[in-house]
């Protein structure tokens, strides 16, 4: 097992063509590691340069004396650094083998490869990050739009944190208050402070429930919407995925059939990321490759969020069109209809009796591109506000945590209600504490920060 007093390195930044590559290292023996391969101007290793400050020099190969590169180095010192650890950040040209030599020659020096965001992990165990706040370091990075990269940046500045901190102390006030009547259990408990209690969890519940129920909006912000365009060949998918990208993505043919296998991109709809796939169109075939492409169709139809089923509007309704009708039918969807340039046949009779919302457009001319944008929005966000107040919960680790301690609070203020001996109140007002605290790493195990950590990338 990897120790946590280790020196640890990785490359920090995307490796392959780039003007700069960054390898760090945090740990005790960082500076010390920096001095054995790098060679200042003025001749002065790493170790005794400034905290924060850059040197400028060589990247030298202790073997043969061999310059590598050039490069910047900074030392940031313990306790004023990311991990609360000394880190070094040794910033050289990027590209694969300059940041890759960089790598093996301080790992040939005694550090070890970090393991998958094992930097940010330190950072939580050293105190300079709550747990909430370290898995906001991910959703910064993984940010697909600005409103995405303001949720997770308050997330990091400790928004969560603090609403949690307020919700804790006022459970503990509320418990406390309980246990006392424990020490002195020949007095019942009165009847003014059994309502007061009562008063105080009924609010303490529902400030829970309302953070709870963020997350069935504020999560898209943070996983994106998945929506897959489906229908029968040829009635427009590749053009509406270009249409709505703006942007050739999709190969558009006449032929049926061109696309054969999912194609996927994002769309950024007022601040919502959006992943949108184009699919194979849905027909009967003997042709083998287009049976799994048709496969993976019906596939995409059963993960997505919401559902665009495409129709010719020019073009009376096929067989096609109604199985797939039948196939959506109870999910999430929107029947669009295409090509509303040219002279419509369509029947929209069987669309109306399934009590499917139905919109007109073109791919080709783009009237009414705009319209399905909003209506993809407005599909689950229709409650969401631009500026909104307060905090939001957007990952489901936090969310389940939240709906244990509602439960656990329901349990301990019925229990009060049909005058339970107090001890059972405490037990389940104590475990929405402990449910409280996963969610900040107050408590924690080893196995979740594994989890919550093992989806970093390595050099974070």
């Amino acid at each position: 097992m990897n120790d946590i007093n280790d020196t640890i390195a990785a490359i920090s930044t995307p490796v392959g063509l780039a003007g700069i590559g960054i390898v760090r290292l945090t740990g005790s023996k960082a500076a010390s590691i920096a001095d054995g391969i790098f060679r200042s101007r003025n001749g002065a290793g790493p170790s005794a340069s400034p905290s924060h400050q850059m040197i400028y020099g060589q990247v030298i190969d202790p073997a043969d004396g061999r310059a590598v590169d050039e490069a910047l180095v900074t030392v940031m010192r313990a306790p004023n650094t990311y991990t609360r650890e000394d880190v070094v950040e040794i910033s050289c040209h990027g590209g694969m083998v300059a940041v890759r030599s960089i790598l093996e020659l301080v790992i040939k020096r005694g550090a070890r490869l970090a393991d998958p965001g094992e930097f940010t992990k330190r950072a939580f165990l050293n105190g300079r990050l709550n747990l909430d706040q370290a898995e906001a370091v991910l959703d910064v990075i993984t940010a697909k739009t600005a409103e995405s990269m303001r949720i997770a940046g308050e997330q990091l500045q400790g928004g969560l944190t603090r609403k949690l901190a307020e919700i804790r102390i006022g459970l503990i006030e509320t418990s406390a208050f309980v246990e006392a009547y424990l020490d002195f259990p020949e007095d019942e408990i009165e009847h003014v402070a059994k309502e007061d209690i009562q008063g105080r969890l009924t609010g303490i519940i529902a400030e829970i429930r309302r953070l709870s129920e963020t997350f069935h909006e504020a999560r898209f912000f943070r996983d994106g919407l998945s929506v897959a365009i489906v229908g029968r060949p040829n009635v427009g998918k590749s053009s509406l995925l270009n249409a709505l990208l703006q942007k050739d993505r999709a190969i558009v043919t006449a032929l049926p059939g061109t696309t054969r296998d999912l194609i996927e991109d994002y769309l950024n709809i007022n601040g919502l990321p959006v992943r949108i796939t184009d699919t194979a169109g849905i027909r009967n075939s003997e042709e083998v490759i287009e049976q799994e492409g048709i496969r993976r169709s019906l596939q995409a139809i059963g993960h997505a969020d919401y559902i665009i089923a495409l129709f010719d509007g020019s073009e009376p309704l096929r067989q096609e069109d109604l199985d797939l009708l039948t196939v959506i039918s109870g999910k999430h969807a929107a029947a669009i209809i295409n090509k509303a340039d040219l002279p419509q046949k369509i029947t929209l009779d069987p669309v109306i009796a399934g009590g499917m919302p139905h919109l007109h457009l073109s791919a080709v001319t783009g009237k009414g591109v705009d319209e399905l944008k909003q209506h993809i929005f407005a599909s689950h966000l229709g409650a969401w506000k631009e500026e909104r107040d307060g905090v939001v919960v957007t990952n489901i680790r936090h969310k389940l945590a939240l709906d244990r301690a509602e439960g656990s609070l329901e349990k301990a203020a019925a229990l009060l209600s049909r005058g339970e001996p107090l001890e059972l109140f405490s037990i389940e007002s104590r475990d929405a504490l402990d449910r409280i605290g996963e969610i900040t790493g107050a408590i924690t195990t080893d196995d979740i920060l594994d989890a919550i950590f093992s989806s970093f990338c390595i050099g974070k």
